[in-house]
């Protein structure tokens, strides 16, 4: 589990591909002050565990699931990433839940300055609005933005100086594609009504523990 704020960039040192599959040596010094192999770190909002690591670099393989569902596949040697480490149990938490697994490829349409905020217009399959909320919670590129508008097949988010700097969303252009991730609770949401509809028990997560979680 990620909270969506990105810890540092990291940069790829080196990256193998064997058709759809990936191995990618990432260049990180936070990320690996306490690393372990086995060790859950979000790239570019892509939970990936680690293989290998050496003084201030780590090694993860991408799936060709992953390869197809995500933006990972573009990446290339001294390309910047966004990471950050899996949340500590008594850790504090700073942005939103965040699982890691990619639910759509986004395609950022325009991109445009007001003051000191940077905004972007980003398309995303159409049925996938439904899970946008207007104030709502998004992590594109692993990273925890509010949304501040929702389109048919698109919405806006805003990037203050601090995470325009911080992550590698700031140097994002139009043309450009992002991972996208869905508020969690908003999916559980719609599982939870779809099944009460259907009568069908999708799960062991119910209207009564979503209460009791203080949902």
């Amino acid at each position: 589990m990620f909270t969506g704020i990105v810890e540092e960039r990291g940069r790829i040192e080196s990256i193998q591909q064997s058709n759809q599959a990936l191995s990618m040596k990432i260049r990180g010094k936070r990320v690996t002050s306490d690393v372990n192999i086995g060790d859950s770190i979000s790239v570019n909002g892509v939970c990936l565990t680690v293989t290998s690591y050496e003084q201030d670099t780590f090694t993860v393989d991408v799936i060709p699931e992953t390869f197809r569902g995500s933006s990972l596949a573009h990446l290339k040697a001294q390309s910047e990433v966004n990471l950050e480490r899996a949340m500590h149990a008594n850790g504090r938490f700073g942005g939103h839940f965040v699982s890691g697994h990619v639910d759509a490829i986004g395609n950022i349409e325009r991109t445009w300055v007001e003051d000191n905020a940077k905004y972007y217009y980003i398309t995303v399959p159409e049925a996938d609005t439904r899970y946008i909320t207007l104030k709502g919670s998004i992590a594109v590129d692993g990273t925890s933005l509010t949304v501040f508008g929702v389109e048919e097949k698109a919405f806006i988010i805003s990037l203050i100086p601090e995470t325009q700097e911080a992550t590698v969303l700031g140097e994002k252009k139009q043309g450009d594609i992002v991972n996208i991730e869905y508020d969690m609770l908003a999916k559980y949401m719609e599982t939870l009504v779809q099944a009460k509809h259907t009568n069908k028990p999708s799960s062991s997560l119910t209207e009564e523990k979503l209460r009791d979680y203080g949902f």
